[in-house]
């Protein structure tokens, strides 16, 4: 009987161990509940579930020989709420200068010989360019130039059909006759042109995304549940009564880890650019740099994780939140102008925002027009790291 109930009882006794360890930390159960809560909250609060309109430029031809329209609120009932008409040129190369700088997101070009197309029984050509190297984008892109033809065409066969007019009349009953079912039909079509140096599948431009988030999760983790393994084990307590001083503690475990974590990303990035074909069109410089100082941000925000936790109990849910936080608001799954603008400049405070945008760009593009966030990253990290450095040096003070 003793040994049969021995087996139970032992269970039972690690049970309340942990649970007792467990309740002793009330912190680390609270921000496991209210964490994810207040996480969901902001991004319910923050995303509307509505993409918002791309800006766009229309370009009509100089010579403009068939009056067309020059107003932007013409093209906005023909666009729909999809694109945001931000202006009607006749500059082209000004507006595809734009689109290059990133001041814009879509150019349409009206044809200019549409009138000449149709009573040679043609197709005139939409042309709709976009400097895109997300895939969904581009697609979503295209979908819209669509659905744009498809208004344009309406509105030309409602013209042609109201007044008794139009291109078909305008051409003459012989050559109107020889005009193809489907061109009546269908007057224009549209033509997505990408001008990204770049065009990568869905693989190749997440993949820089996903080093990114897994560099940040690896230094705040690695380095949190150090220091404070330290802490309650007594070395700090050395520490204390060596001549060891606080910054060489801080800098020890950076050097470290960002050793470490520099190692895995370049040994990751091997494996992308080979293995999955990803695109490594900028300097490797610039890599390195936005490796470099996403691990010193990463790596400061991890000792801050350390520095206010009492036990790795306490160090472990601090860190999930930052992962699912991520997850949620660095532009991984979902774009970051998609959010409100307070939960948009928010989103800046995490390392791993700024590591996926320049890594995309410099890996995908060749460079970057965002180099503000190296500094950025850079502010992440000193703020993190002198905050880190004060909280321990108050913690081993000689009494």
């Amino acid at each position: 009987m003793r040994t049969l109930l021995a087996v139970p009882l032992r269970l039972l006794a690690f049970v309340g161990k942990e649970l007792v360890e467990t309740i002793r930390r009330p912190g680390a159960i609270v921000s496991l509940i209210l964490g994810p809560f207040l996480i969901m909250l902001v991004f319910g609060l923050g995303f509307s579930g509505t993409r918002r309109p791309l800006e766009t430029v229309v370009v009509v031809p100089s010579a403009n020989d068939q009056q067309l329209p020059t107003d932007p609120g013409t093209y906005q009932q023909l666009a729909g709420g999809g694109l945001h008409i931000a202006g009607v040129t006749s500059d082209q190369a000004a507006a595809e200068a734009q689109l290059q700088a990133g001041q814009l997101d879509v150019v349409i070009i009206v044809p200019d010989d549409a009138e000449a197309q149709f009573r040679a029984g043609k197709q005139s050509t939409i042309q709709v360019q976009v400097n895109a190297v997300d895939p969904v984008q581009v697609n979503y892109a295209g979908f819209l130039a669509s659905l744009l033809s498809s208004a344009v065409n309406r509105e030309i066969i409602t013209r042609v059909a109201t007044e008794g007019q139009g291109y078909a009349v305008a051409a003459g009953e012989a050559e109107a006759a020889q005009i193809p079912p489907e061109v009546v039909a269908a007057p224009t079509t549209s033509e997505v042109v990408n001008l990204a140096p770049s065009q990568p599948g869905v693989i190749a431009f997440f993949a820089p995304a996903v080093l990114a988030l897994i560099l940040q999760h690896l230094a705040v983790t690695l380095i949190a549940l150090s220091l404070v393994r330290e802490r309650t084990s007594g070395v700090i307590e050395l520490f204390r009564i060596s001549p060891v001083s606080t910054w060489e503690v801080l800098l020890g475990k950076v050097l470290a880890f960002g050793l470490l974590g520099g190692g895995i990303a370049a040994i990751t990035l091997g494996l992308m650019v080979a293995g999955l074909g990803v695109p490594f069109l900028g300097p490797p410089a610039l890599v390195i740099a936005t490796i470099g100082l996403l691990l010193l941000a990463s790596l400061g925000l991890g000792l801050l994780v350390a520095v206010v936790s009492d036990s790795e109990r306490q160090a472990v849910p601090p860190s999930l939140l930052v992962l699912l936080a991520s997850v949620f608001f660095s532009g991984f799954v979902l774009a970051i102008e998609e959010f409100s603008p307070v939960v948009h400049a928010l989103t800046f405070l995490l390392p791993v925002t700024h590591g996926i945008r320049l890594l995309q760009d410099i890996l995908l593009r060749g460079s970057t027009t965002n180099g503000w966030e190296f500094a950025a990253l850079a502010a992440i990290a000193l703020v993190t790291l002198i905050a880190s450095w004060a909280l321990l040096r108050r913690s081993m003070t000689r009494a």
